[in-house]
């Protein structure tokens, strides 16, 4: 397989290794990645993150075995623990279901080529989003942004960050409004980050401010991503998102949904049929990273933590995809079908 470099994973003389998202933004950390298990562990503790990134490393994971010789039924049963790993990111499904495809007609020997296609592909709608949205949005905008959909969550430019960086190359210089993104601050610790990176002017905030920054007119539009959306429309999301919408809504501030076709669920007919995952408690009662941890809480306190929630369609302005901008009607009528 050939030397693949994006911001957050990297496969260089046939070593595949991940950035320690948890570690950031005051350590960077490369991880190896040599089996199932070992990818299986950094997806749930988020040291690698993002819906499209998941499924970008689990084909890169699958190839890099391909190559090690693993044989094709045990190429199987690890795409099927692959599978298992994130619940409501529809883009690993979609991913492996693709790898799959290759190893059916072509055995262990198909996969490299396709892991390249797929990692060279995610790049390509990286930029085709980037510049769908770019064409929305006016210069010197104020954009709100929730979690992070960057260069770290993909292997381009991003979703909805890929928006804002590709803004900053026109010269539109928008400012952004991240928030933070409790509990697990991918807001603050990653986007914050990017920013930076981007030399994007942004203000931190927490999630509770963002609807007095609405009620003051301070957001031009809300940018955010997607880990499913169904066949309605309806999406999945980092939680929060559902409550940025209904404000939104509540505000008339314009409220997009930037994804590559890679998260549309045609089979799931609407958000009431989306997995949603439960994560661990210990997230919500404190926080842990580079600086250590902290715990802020009863230790026994009881947790409600749900990772993702989500936003009905109909508090949905537009939805960015890599393929066009279509509205509620286009979508009600069958939009996200067509290729």
């Amino acid at each position: 397989m050939k030397d693949l470099i994006a911001t957050s994973i990297r496969c260089i003389n046939d070593q595949l290794e991940v950035l320690d998202q948890h570690q950031l933004p005051h350590c960077e950390r490369w991880l190896p990645c040599n089996s199932a298990a070992e990818m299986i562990a950094m997806i749930k503790k988020l040291q690698i993150r993002g819906a499209p990134l998941i499924g970008i490393g689990a084909s890169l994971l699958l190839a890099r075995l391909a190559e090690e010789g693993m044989p094709e039924p045990e190429l199987r049963e690890a795409a099927e623990q692959l599978r298992a790993a994130r619940p409501t990111a529809v883009n690993l499904m979609n991913n492996l279901d693709t790898m799959l495809e290759a190893l059916n007609v072509g055995g262990p020997a198909a996969l490299p080529a396709q892991a390249e296609r797929l990692f060279d592909e995610d790049i390509e709608l990286c930029q085709k989003m980037s510049a769908n949205g770019a064409a929305l949005i006016s210069a010197g905008a104020s954009i709100l942004t929730h979690c992070n959909t960057g260069s770290l969550a993909t292997a381009g430019a991003g979703t909805a960050i890929g928006v804002i960086t590709e803004l900053q190359k026109q010269g539109k210089a928008p400012h952004v409004f991240v928030d933070e993104t409790r509990p697990l601050l991918q807001g603050g610790r990653l986007t914050a980050w990017e920013m930076q990176q981007l030399g994007v002017d942004y203000t931190l905030i927490c999630d509770n401010m963002a609807a007095m920054l609405m009620a003051q007119g301070k957001v031009d539009a809300i940018l955010v991503g997607s880990d499913r959306i169904a066949a309605n429309g309806d999406f999945a999301n980092k939680v929060g998102t559902y409550s940025l919408a209904v404000n939104a809504h509540y505000h008339n501030v314009p409220f997009y949904v930037v994804a590559p076709y890679t998260t549309v669920d045609l089979e799931c007919p609407n958000g009431d049929a989306i997995p949603i995952e439960q994560r661990g408690a210990a997230e919500v009662r404190g926080v842990s990273g580079s600086f250590g941890d902290v715990c802020w809480s009863p230790t026994e306190a009881h947790v409600f933590n749900p990772a993702f929630d989500v936003t009905p369609a109909k508090l949905v302005t537009g939805w960015i995809l890599d393929n066009g901008v279509f509205d509620q009607v286009q979508i009600a009528a069958g939009a996200l079908a067509n290729r």
